[in-house]
């Protein structure tokens, strides 16, 4: 056994061993992977090997594109053979929500170019003969299908040697029955991790892809991984004579069968089935780890739990009344609070990588490795992957927490997924001060990062309730109102959650520079939308900096990007001591004060001059606004309106949000909620982090010009600037008006085409303006194609909308109001 490696991947089913196969195909050979017991002993042997195209995610979608590819490709590279039946997948519908999911999904997987079709009920009959087309009182209707023609099932350990072999042909190392037992920083900065072989083995960089041990292994390094196994349960039934009639009279081999509306999935298995339900009470597993008697074991089967799902499969696909069970495999499958795995680094630790909570971990084993990979060879990935980075989520990942959510997002594996879903189990838990108060408004509660936000207030006598939809719903009406208000009047928004994080020092103002490509504010009292690149230049974080002393920065950046730019703040810093970092999120809460009326409201609670000379749009100052102190008024905000960023010591939350709404009862003041601010940020063309700027797109694509200083000095990403500059920016940010929308805006991820039908770009986001009534859309465009006035087409729920590129800020585009 070798006792120093380059990596050393701990863990060794196909996601452990499909990260050490990529690591070899960058070129790192002096790899390694240690594995407790014996390769594909976790999750991986008993996995049913399926191989879904299907994810509404942009991200995730990609990674199981890449895994279906190179799955395809492996046995010519290897020899060895990996069992892949290119059977297709056949997702059935019987609602129109439903196919309103799949048209959805259809657009994402137009931009990413993974094939489908949506077929007809007498098209699914052809596909699949076995099965009923439904329309009785007890089994409903097929009204469509999507059809994936490219995926099928695999063998998970025939896939898992298959890489293997690829690895240890490169020169890469596997050591079978070598158990990780603890974990120290070596006085160079490597790892030294010490078996329970008795060897020890040093590497620079650690990868965990432990599936069912990944809090155990975290905990090794003091890290609460967010990853618990719930139980799955699929049965194995003997040969069907239907089946077998059907494949000896000359039938292919049917489509993996899906059927989301009744939760079950249903393949063939040696002219038999394989049944997996997803059931409501799977209970989450190994929350205080795994135990040592486990080992490959199984839990016993739960036929009771499965049955309404066994009934609803029956009526579908009657020759399965006629089959026997041959077995029922209940195993432990690892799931996350929203059902992506975790690829990225761990945070609060160098060189500690994650690969860990993969529930399609067959499906993302292959992509997964790819990226992380790339990731620790190059510094960085090769597309955006901020929907699977560990950092995503907080420390408000508790045990119970992750019980309760991995077990919610466990029976909801097969529900529609609407866009403006919000999922109930384990909240409220991180709430505002006020978050009672709002309550009493009528707030209809959504949760991001942890925290409760109030998408909506639902006015009195309206229930307080989501009717989730793909097409405008219940609350359009409402939060149309709340966006006039904002725009009308005054209203008052609560973004407590902004991430914030105070930096000091005497070296804080040139480290804050070398960070982000715009210049970092000289003069106390000003600010500067700035960003922070990758090396190939695309936009990882926005921070708002404020110079709040001469020595003093005020950053703030989105509330769900915590733990992400506290984690590369931190491992950014200076190692001189030089600069002083503090993550305060939790210590000022934020209002928004904002609309026409905003100055008036402000002027009765302090004594500091609101004029334009005195305190003019881009600046801040440090107020007294009632009994508050210490409060940063930041005169900037992200709906386009007069008004002001109150960011306050927590402590006076109560106070300054009834001073608020005291000052401003006879303005008309009221509540504002996310879904209005989404409608308002539209409006102006605001970019938002994580949709509409990141990794995937540099500053000068995303029309951020202004924000970019290359004269300034060096800054990460620079170089990278300067060689796009120079060959030609390949795409441009666009501002869209949609034409001819009913019910269904744009709601981001919907492919953009030019007038020949060719897609040249991609929607981030969409939503109806309501004070300027009409429906609009942001994204990306070919260069050539996003000059104002370009016509273009949208797909929508798979309707083709004619749409116009208009300039920017189809809302007071002189920023009338924003100076007034």
């Amino acid at each position: 056994m070798k006792t120093h490696v380059r990596v050393l991947v701990i863990g060794g089913g196909a996601v452990g061993v499909s990260t050490l196969y990529h690591l070899t195909k960058k070129g790192w050979t002096d790899v390694a992977l240690i594995e407790r017991t014996e390769l594909t002993a976790g999750s991986t042997w008993h996995a049913a090997g399926l191989l879904p195209l299907f994810n509404m995610s942009y991200i995730v979608g990609q990674l199981h594109k890449y895994s279906v590819d190179l799955y395809k490709r492996l046995p010519a590279e290897t020899g060895q053979d990996v069992s892949f039946h290119v059977t297709g997948n056949l997702r059935l519908a019987t609602s129109r929500e439903r196919m309103d999911e799949y048209q959805k999904y259809c657009g994402t997987a137009n931009t990413i170019g993974v094939p489908f079709e949506i077929i007809t009920p007498k098209q699914v009959q052809e596909l699949w003969p076995l099965l009923e087309l439904g329309g009785s009182a007890d089994m409903a209707s097929i009204i469509g299908a999507l059809y994936h023609p490219q995926d099928g099932h695999i063998a998970p350990a025939d896939l898992t040697m298959a890489l293997r072999k690829g690895a240890r042909s490169a020169g890469a190392e596997i050591y079978e029955h070598t158990e990780a037992v603890g974990i120290e920083r070596t006085g160079s900065g490597e790892w030294r991790v010490r078996t329970a072989k008795g060897g020890d083995i040093t590497a620079e960089h650690l990868v965990f892809a432990t599936g069912n041990y990944a809090r155990q292994t975290g905990q090794l390094l003091g890290l609460n991984v967010p990853a618990i196994p719930v139980e799955h349960q699929y049965i194995v039934y003997d040969e069907s004579p239907e089946l077998k009639a059907y494949r000896q009279g000359g039938g292919r081999e049917l489509a993996v069968l899906r059927e989301p509306d009744t939760s079950y999935y249903l393949r063939e298995e040696r002219m038999g089935w394989i049944l997996g339900p997803y059931e409501k009470g799977a209970p989450a597993r190994f929350a205080d780890g795994v135990p040592e008697w486990f080992g490959r074991s199984l839990f016993p089967g739960d036929l009771d739990r499965l049955v309404p799902h066994v009934e609803a499969a029956t009526r579908r696909v009657p020759a399965l009344e006629h089959c026997g069970i041959k077995d029922i495999v209940n195993g432990p499958i690892s799931y996350t609070p929203d059902g992506s795995p975790l690829i990225g680094p761990a945070w609060g630790v160098r060189n500690v990588w994650l690969n860990e909570g993969h529930s399609f971990g067959i499906t993302a084993a292959g992509g997964s490795g790819w990226q992380l990979a790339e990731w620790i060879v190059e510094g960085e990935p090769g597309i955006d992957m901020l929907a699977v980075d560990p950092r995503r989520f907080g420390a408000y990942t508790s045990k119970r927490y992750l019980v309760k959510k991995n077990e919610e997002t466990y029976r909801n594996v097969y529900t529609v997924h609407f866009p403006d879903e919000e999922r109930p189990d384990a909240r409220p838990a991180k709430t505002s001060p006020v978050y009672d108060k709002l309550s009493a408004q009528g707030a209809v509660w959504g949760q991001r990062y942890g925290w409760e936000r109030a998408n909506w207030f639902a006015p009195r006598g309206v229930e307080r309730r989501d009717q989730w939809s793909f097409r405008r719903t219940n609350y359009f009406e409402h939060v149309g109102n709340e966006a006039r208000l904002m725009r009308e009047r005054v209203g008052v928004i609560d973004l407590s959650p902004f991430t914030k994080h105070e930096v000091t020092g005497p070296g804080a103002e040139s480290w804050l520079d070398g960070l982000v490509a715009n210049k970092v504010p000289t003069r106390v009292g000003r600010m500067a939308l700035s960003h922070a690149l990758t090396q190939r230049g695309g936009i990882r974080s926005e921070f708002t900096i404020t110079r709040i002393a001469e020595q003093h920065f005020y950053v703030v950046s989105a509330g769900a990007a915590e733990r992400y730019d506290s984690d590369f703040l931190f491992k950014s810093l200076p190692a001189d001591g030089s600069v002083g970092l503090r993550n305060i999120t939790g210590t000022r809460g934020c209002f928004v004060l904002a609309g026409p009326k905003s100055r008036e409201v402000l002027a009765q609670l302090t004594d500091t001059p609101l004029d334009n000379t005195a305190f003019p749009w881009l600046t801040a100052q440090v107020i007294e606004a009632g009994l508050a102190v210490d409060v940063y008024a930041l005169r900037v905000n992200f709906v386009g309106s007069l008004g002001w960023e109150l960011h306050f010591p927590i402590e006076y939350a109560h106070h300054l949000f009834d001073a608020l709404f005291e000052a401003g009862r006879g303005h008309g003041i009221g509540m504002v909620g996310m879904r209005a601010m989404e409608s308002l940020r539209l409006e102006k063309s605001y970019r938002m982090w994580g949709s509409d700027i990141t990794p995937d797109y540099t500053p000068f694509e995303s029309g951020l010009d202004r924000f970019v200083r290359m004269k300034k000095g060096p800054f990460v990403g620079r170089d990278a600037l300067e060689r796009q500059l120079a060959a030609g920016v390949p795409n441009r940010f666009v501002t869209l008006e949609v034409h001819e929308v009913r019910d269904a805006d744009p709601l981001g991820n919907e492919p953009l085409f030019d007038k020949g039908g060719r897609m040249i770009g991609r929607a981030t986001a969409g939503y109806y303006g309501h004070a300027v009534q009409k429906s609009l859309a942001i994204g990306y465009a070919r260069t050539e194609l996003a000059t104002p006035g370009t016509e273009l087409t949208i797909e929508i729920l798979g309707e083709r909308k004619p749409a116009t590129v208009v300039p920017e800020s189809p809302y007071d585009p002189e920023n009338l109001q924003l100076r007034s």
